[in-house]
């Protein structure tokens, strides 16, 4: 079985300086890095054509570099890169701010993903600062993305790169924590699948299934803490008597799932 109170330390791809970040989150073991669950998600999982982008959304395209970087120094401070991509509906114009290294990363005629913010108007169709990858890739892009809360010291990507490896090391070792009458009754996935698909969804059916399982069991874990704080003051009953009339689907019924 595994050890939920190893020291994060242990972790691949924590070093001395990440467990310090790690420590600031509240993260020390292998148990609370697992259960540092993400506060929202990117669907980055469908691509757009790029004449069906909307004003103001964020976006997934692949598209086809028709330019090379253009850089354009605004001041002394700031550069801004510039890049022309197309796809077989339209073009857009991709910006970003001081990333010198751009200028080697994208070669004419090869095919690309991009992730942004878009800008839209009747002449221009752009977006900003876009994350990106080559088209055969997914690492992050083509897929549903958490959005952990973090510190500035430690980013997104190397946050979701513990996780994953995290995740890995627990993933079907983890021992269930809830009987198998009430996962039958309740319709809940097991805890192994719960922890994977919270963090790391196929799809967001799979992330409703993992967040119910969570929330029931955390719900009914307070259910039970607070029958128990009740009984510690009947003192002329021996033991601990749990309520029959206790139903947990009354009370998931009431939570958005």
């Amino acid at each position: 079985m595994i050890d939920l109170l190893k020291d994060v330390k242990y972790i691949k791809g924590v070093g001395p300086e990440r467990v310090k970040s790690l420590n600031k989150l509240g993260i020390y073991t292998l148990e609370d890095l697992i259960t540092y669950y993400p506060r929202s998600y990117e669907d980055r999982s469908k691509t757009k054509k790029i004449d069906e982008l909307v004003n103001g959304e964020e976006s997934l395209i692949e598209a086809v570099c028709v330019s090379k970087i253009a850089e354009i120094k605004i001041r002394k401070n700031m550069t801004i890169y510039k890049l022309i991509v197309r796809d077989e509906t339209a073009s857009c114009e991709l910006t970003w701010f001081n990333m010198p290294y751009l200028k080697t990363k994208f070669k004419l005629g090869n095919k690309y993903k991009f992730f942004g913010k878009i800008k839209r108007t009747a002449s221009k169709i752009e977006m900003n600062s876009p994350i990106f990858e080559e088209a055969e890739t997914s690492n992050n892009t083509g897929k549903i993305i958490p959005i952990y809360p973090s510190i500035y010291e430690l980013t997104q990507n190397t946050l979701k790169r513990i996780m994953d490896n995290g995740v890995k090391a627990v993933y079907g070792n983890l021992e269930e924590t809830l009987p198998e009458y009430l996962l039958e009754e309740y319709n809940l996935i097991d805890i192994n699948r719960a922890i994977k698909n919270i963090h790391f969804p196929e799809n967001f059916e799979e992330y409703n299934k993992s967040r119910q399982r969570l929330v029931f069991e955390e719900l009914l874990v307070l259910q039970l803490a607070l029958l128990n704080l009740k009984n510690s003051f009947a003192v002329d009953e021996t033991g601990i008597a749990f309520s029959q009339d206790v139903h947990m689907s009354d009370v998931i019924n009431r939570i958005a799932i």
